[in-house]
């Protein structure tokens, strides 16, 4: 971990200390109000739900502090994407897409953003460089893309795309700011899923939007408020709490991946193996250079469906699940949700168990299902 993260880790526990008073609490206290006492003129004060929340400030300052930028909360990771097209373009506009990250964001831009008159085009995230961004307003991309963990170059593309006029979104979700800081390399805007990782236990659902541009920041909780895409107070709450312990969690389950890709590498049921802090992947040296960590997301291909399930359902330390960053592995045969990959296809996230158990139960599930 570079000394910028260990600071930022250290003070994230503390980022209320200068705000409390003797005999506050030190664990934030859950504002669950509707309503709030705003009589006369108000400006400046909490007035209704709809447009602040003590614990939404909490867990906004607990994000901006790691992402070194305004964050805005959001009550899911579609829906901070969402905040961002919406609130951003307008008819006429074109933005690109990746064609192998999260399906979701696709199916947004197909199925809503079209009929507003936005159009857009897919690319591949390993050349998401190829063909220039003259044409666009916006471009997206998700680096490592999920599921399939290609890379691309997030500061080359954010040079070629301001070259171009447009805005630069870094979908960062499966790295989290200890992992990858995409502002810091040239994106306009950052935003996650913190449902994931930053979370960390499974139970709620969050999103968040980062810029240094306080009119995307302005648009974004202009579009929150209007739209009532808000956050609840008790999901905010938990994200809090979760967000507590990020570092410790990521840096066990980034560690436990490395060592667990290494043998996998070497397990004859394993073919089409990624993970981007192996030597042999080909996004290892663009890896190096542009991220802090390698995450905890690993993927590889079965030679068929039901050995894909049977693989997943017979790990005993493992729970058969879409979505990922908990603290217990779990992982998911891709194709049945709609991604392009192979029938066998594996997403598999790593937890927080104890590393040596993990490996034997997940070595004991493959040899189980035969090479």
């Amino acid at each position: 971990m570079s000394e910028s993260a260990k600071s930022r880790a250290a003070a994230l526990p503390h980022l209320r200390r200068g705000r409390l008073a003797k005999g506050d609490p030190i664990p934030l206290p859950l504002t669950m109000a509707a309503i709030f006492h705003a009589p006369g003129d108000a400006t400046g004060f909490d007035q209704y739900g709809r447009f602040s929340n003590p614990t939404w400030d909490a867990v906004e300052h607990m994000l901006a502090h790691l992402e070194d930028a305004p964050c805005v909360a959001f009550p899911s990771g579609m829906a901070a994407i969402s905040a961002v097209f919406f609130g951003l373009l307008k008819a006429g506009d074109r933005i690109l897409l990746p064609s192998d990250g999260y399906h979701t964001t696709r199916a947004l831009a197909e199925r809503f953003l079209k009929s507003f008159g936005v159009a857009y085009d897919v690319r591949p995230t390993s050349s998401f460089l190829d063909g220039g961004f003259d044409r666009y307003r916006l471009a997206f991309v998700e680096t490592p893309a999920n599921p399939g963990l290609d890379i691309c170059d997030i500061a080359a593309v954010a040079e070629a795309v301001h070259r171009a006029g447009a805005v630069l979104v870094v979908d960062n979700t499966t790295m989290t700011p200890f992992g990858q800081r995409p502002l810091d390399l040239g994106a306009d805007i950052v935003i996650a899923a913190d449902t994931k990782a930053p979370n960390g236990h499974s139970d709620v659902l969050f999103g968040h939007v980062a810029s240094r541009d306080a009119d995307i920041i302005s648009r974004v909780t202009d579009w929150r408020e209007a739209s009532g895409a808000i956050p609840g107070p008790f999901e905010a709450w938990l994200v809090h709490r979760g967000l507590e312990t990020l570092d410790v969690r990521f840096d066990r389950m980034c560690a436990s991946a490395e060592m667990i890709a290494r043998r996998l590498k070497n397990h004859r049921a394993i073919s089409g193996l990624r993970f981007p802090g192996l030597e042999s992947d080909p996004s290892h040296n663009l890896a190096r250079a542009q991220m802090e960590r390698f995450g905890f997301l690993i993927s590889f291909v079965l030679a068929s469906e039901d050995r894909a399930e049977d693989f997943i359902n017979n790990c005993a330390l493992m729970q058969a699940a879409t979505s990922f960053g908990g603290v217990h592995t779990s992982a998911e045969r891709r194709s049945k949700r709609g991604d392009a990959v192979p029938p066998g296809f594996v997403r598999l996230s790593i937890g927080c168990e104890p590393v040596e158990e993990l490996w034997q139960a997940i070595e004991a599930s493959l040899d189980a299902i035969g090479g």
